[in-house]
């Protein structure tokens, strides 16, 4: 099935191809794949990047908005990505970067293209645990930056993924999360006479 993409705030697409179109951004950027790159570089598959602040025993999240991501493809490959982040007078253009997460995000949606139900892909950062996740969300007409993962929706981990958690192995929400809560450390208890 396809995918649904959901566009992008139209200022944060303005914002990637302002700064994919100034060679000083390029040039400074810590991406060698984008500064070598052989021919014009655009922006495509904008996802929301959301960020899981909270797990609970329960496994229920907290989910944030952090920005979009959009892969940089020059040619018939991403090399880099650039992402954008909401300051308090709009979007603006954060960073381009490069690394593995470009090719397992390639793949992981290559994955789920296969699928016979069609989703809404996002990406989940966990941060306690270093991990990000491709997140196929079952309402495609949902708004891309708004919502919390569904327990049928699908986390995708990307590689790398951390041990003992298979990278591109799609699992529910309703299974994943609460390994996950195992898993994230809690946050050491204050000393006594310390303030929290």
């Amino acid at each position: 099935m396809p995918l649904h993409v959901p566009p992008a705030p139209a200022p944060a697409l303005r914002s990637v191809l302002t700064a994919l179109g100034s060679p000083t951004a390029v040039r400074e950027a810590r991406t060698p794949s984008l500064r070598n790159a052989q021919g014009p570089a655009a922006p495509e598959l904008p996802l929301p990047l959301h960020v899981l602040d909270e797990l609970t025993a329960a496994g229920a999240a907290a989910t944030r908005l952090a920005g979009w991501r959009f892969l940089i493809r020059c040619g018939d490959r991403a090399v880099a990505a650039a992402e954008t982040r909401l300051m308090p007078d709009g979007w603006a253009f954060s960073h381009f970067f490069e690394g593995p997460y470009i090719a397992s995000t390639e793949r992981a949606l290559r994955q789920a293209e296969t699928l016979p139900q069609p989703y809404q892909p996002r990406l989940l950062s966990v941060p306690g645990l270093y991990m990000l996740t491709l997140w196929l969300h079952g309402d495609c007409t949902a708004d891309g930056a708004d919502g919390h993962p569904a327990a049928t929706d699908l986390l995708v981990p990307l590689a790398p993924a951390p041990p003992g958690i298979a990278a591109h192995r799609p699992h529910r929400v309703a299974e994943l999360l609460p390994v996950l809560t195992h898993r994230v450390t809690p946050a050491p208890a204050p000393l006594l006479g310390q303030p929290a």
